[in-house]
């Protein structure tokens, strides 16, 4: 393999490294265009960073053309039937999976800080039940950063992970009128996070425990994904040497726009739209075929996947497995599948590679476990939560430099004020 790149710019010669990653058979190589503009005096032209690595990670890594995920080296198949959410995020933070007693740890100390200071629930009390959740997740969060002393770097991602979740439920609660409720030391990390959703006043909580298989699957789904719009958001708040919370809250707020996170709200509002007007799917199909129709059909496609997202495969049976064992009867679900099996006979969708991504089904899982559209992304947001402190984290022991994209101006030349 060449550890250069030859080129010629103006007559002159310049040698450029190449960078090669584990799977560098698979389009994993970089030309390190690092002292380009000091060597030539010219910048690369790239939007949206399609075609840019910012960093090196060993986090996750996605085969695009195979539809393969994985995590710290994982298969996300395997990850999905022999692990815990909890035992997935020990995985993503440490690289490694935990054994027993570190497992043991880890929980515990999760359950330690299974609480929030009393001014943080002043604070959300005077927050108007108008606000979106994650708006009001996203602020808390920052807002966490000031009732946290830790000495310990490591404690802050144990008191994310106890703390975010309480946040979340707190804030469920307030939309639906119902009082505050804490996590319950003797359940684990998912069955406490259904209990403090939907314990009700005076009443024993029982938990389901396929709504809480369910809900550990999806939060696993959404672990970490490379470098997507929220995680690269993470990575440059913490280039700048922001703080870990101000970080996570501002990809928080990246995650809540429709292109990302608010995608699987979005298709089942699509859906939804769908099923009102008759359920005329050849009628929508040919509407998001047609470039002067504003319709997308959403949950379809991917910038990386030029196949099946494995995440997708794997959401549409655990949707199946929760609909058919709660016996809910859900013409959603069964629309998203004749919707999914008419787009894939048609040739503009075969030829596009326009295969459906994990937003196509998550929405219909939360809908079954109980969570309503708009808190959808606040569920994302707990699931990616462990990709984007272990971006964090990588971030810092890589010594990355501070994000700083460069532009080519476009506007006027110098010029001078007139006044009559």
């Amino acid at each position: 393999m060449c550890s250069v790149v030859n080129f010629n710019i103006n007559g002159y010669h310049y040698k450029l490294p190449v960078i090669y990653g584990t799977f560098c058979e698979k389009g994993e190589k970089a030309i390190n265009i690092s002292q380009l503009r000091e060597s030539t005096g010219f910048i690369t032209f790239d939007p949206g960073f399609k075609n840019t690595g910012i960093t090196k990670s060993s986090i996750s890594f996605i085969d695009g053309e195979k539809g393969e995920l994985l995590y710290r080296g994982y298969p996300i198949e395997q990850i999905i039937n022999k692990c815990s959410f909890i035992e997935t995020s020990y995985l993503i933070l440490n690289g490694e999976l935990p054994n027993t007693a570190q497992l043991k740890y880890f929980s515990e100390k999760i359950k330690k800080f299974n609480s929030i200071h009393k001014e943080i629930k002043k604070i959300l009390d005077n927050i108007p039940n108008s606000y979106h959740p994650m708006g009001i997740l996203s602020s808390l969060t920052y807002i966490l950063d000031a009732f946290i002393n830790c000495l310990r770097e490591e404690d802050l991602y144990l008191h994310l992970l106890a703390k975010l979740p309480i946040l979340a439920a707190l804030t469920y609660r307030k939309k639906i009128g119902l009082p505050t409720t804490y996590a319950d030391p003797h359940l684990d990390y998912t069955s406490n996070l259904l209990k403090m959703f939907f314990s009700i006043p005076n009443q024993s909580y029982e938990l389901n425990p396929i709504i809480a298989d369910a809900l550990n699957k999806i939060l696993i789904l959404h672990a970490d994904h490379e470098q997507n719009c929220s995680t690269t958001t993470v990575r440059l708040l913490g280039s700048a040497h922001a703080g870990l919370f101000s970080s996570i809250s501002a990809g928080m707020s990246a995650l809540w726009g429709k292109l990302h996170g608010g995608a699987n709200q979005a298709v089942i509002e699509m859906l939804e739209a769908i099923l009102k007007s008759g359920g005329n799917i050849k009628k929508w199909i040919e509407k998001a075929k047609n470039k002067k129709d504003p319709f997308r059909l959403m949950g379809f496609g991917h910038r990386i996947y030029k196949n099946f997202d494995p995440r997708a495969k794997i959401a549409k049976k655990v949707a199946e497995n929760v609909i058919q064992q709660l016996g809910i009867s859900d013409p959603i679900l069964e629309l998203a599948k004749d919707v999914e099996r008419k787009a894939l006979q048609d040739s503009y969708f075969l030829e596009k590679k326009l295969y459906p991504n994990i937003d196509f089904y998550s929405g219909i899982i939360y809908q079954a476990i109980g969570i309503p559209k708009e808190m959808f992304t606040v569920m994302f947001a707990l699931g990616r939560l462990p990709g984007w402190m272990a971006h964090w984290k990588e971030m810092k022991l890589n010594k990355d430099p501070i994000g700083r994209p460069r532009q080519i101006y476009i506007g006027y030349k110098k010029r001078n004020i007139k006044k009559n």
